[in-house]
């Protein structure tokens, strides 16, 4: 018994037993979060404004007991030292990634922007700053996520048509190398449905309504590919979760992706969990699970601050191949954390 004790405390203490349930929110603040899986640890990240922290755990669970540290803290007075929003990590040919979005004080200013570490440790000091991503035109954007699709690389964003804060539209582009956009930006899908169109604004530095499509995510599985995106005002209750699948050849031709005419992922009202949205998907250590990663508020009119948290929960598949995200959890549900090797 004595040698079964000291074995179990080792392993506690070498953060390798860990509870076998867990309750959301997995932190108790943290909007846009997003992982990946490398060698048997996921990294972790999510908007903070002013700096990027990275998390280190080997269960999505547990990430209050993680590692974190600030990798990066952006040099003053310049077009990327403000705003840092809805950062992500990415591995991509034996080199680390985060790209995010960030302005110079300005919102209209808003642009993509990447850093990289070449060593084996994120966690190490070696982070070079490697530019703005920016497709033609040049127009505010947010929200990028960078995906592998038959040995190319591409990257969905959330962008202005023009110079004016009117709409979010998401749009698409080739990538040259994992820090430069090619050619043209391709519209992939605009707010066109009700559930879409929720943004009344009521602050004299916004206009007094904003359609939304922002925060878009790749999801692939079994041969079939998916961007899931948010709709609709983060300020408002009616965030959610929409779905475009693609149904073509090419991923740059806009009539190759089919649009769903109702929202994946809704509030549940029932469950406490109001405006739920900016997601990433990750699998479970063994691999055999999909989960969504996501964003929500405890209370109605919570709005975009601080008081949105990260959750997560196992997903399914419908029989025609689409995403079935369920409903959001209530915070008192306790769940079976993500399945282990």
């Amino acid at each position: 018994m004595r040698i079964v004790l000291i074995g179990l405390i080792a392993c506690l203490m070498n953060g390798v037993v860990y509870a076998q349930s867990f309750q959301n929110p997995v932190l108790d603040s943290g909007a846009d979060p997003y992982s990946i899986y490398v060698d048997g640890f996921y990294y972790y990240t999510h908007t903070v404004g002013n700096r990027i922290v990275l998390y280190k755990t080997r269960n999505l669970a547990n990430l209050r007991q993680a590692e974190s540290k600030t990798i990066w803290i952006p040099p003053k007075g310049t077009v990327y030292s403000h705003e840092i929003w809805a950062p992500e990590i990415h591995f991509i040919d034996k080199a680390w990634y985060v790209y995010f979005a960030a302005d110079d004080g300005d919102n209209t200013n808003h642009r993509m922007y990447a850093i990289q570490n070449t060593s084996n440790d994120p966690f190490s000091e070696n982070w070079e700053f490697k530019g703005k991503l920016a497709a033609h035109p040049d127009r505010w954007a947010i929200d990028g996520n960078v995906f592998d699709y038959k040995d190319q690389l591409y990257m969905v964003w959330s962008g202005w048509e023009g110079d004016v804060n009117e709409q979010q539209n998401i749009y698409i582009a080739k990538m040259s190398n994992p820090w430069t956009l090619e050619g043209n930006r391709v519209l992939l899908a605009e707010p066109t449905h009700n559930w879409e169109k929720q943004g009344d604004l009521n602050d004299a530095k916004n206009p007094p309504h904003v359609n939304v499509n922002e925060g878009p995510q790749f999801l692939e599985h079994n041969g079939k590919v998916f961007i899931v995106f948010s709709a609709s005002g983060c300020w408002t209750d009616y965030y959610s979760l929409g779905l475009i699948e693609f149904t073509g050849d090419d991923l740059l031709d806009p009539v190759a992706w089919d649009k769903k005419s109702k929202p994946i992922f809704i509030k549940s009202e029932e469950n406490g969990v109001y405006a739920p949205g900016h997601n990433s998907f990750f699998k479970s250590p063994d691999g055999s699970e999909d989960w969504i990663l996501y964003h929500a508020n405890d209370n109605p009119g919570d709005g975009c601050g601080g008081k949105r948290s990260p959750r997560m929960q196992k997903i399914n598949w419908n029989d025609d191949g689409t995403p079935n995200l369920g409903v959001p959890f209530s915070t008192q549900t306790k769940l079976a954390i993500p399945l282990a090797n």
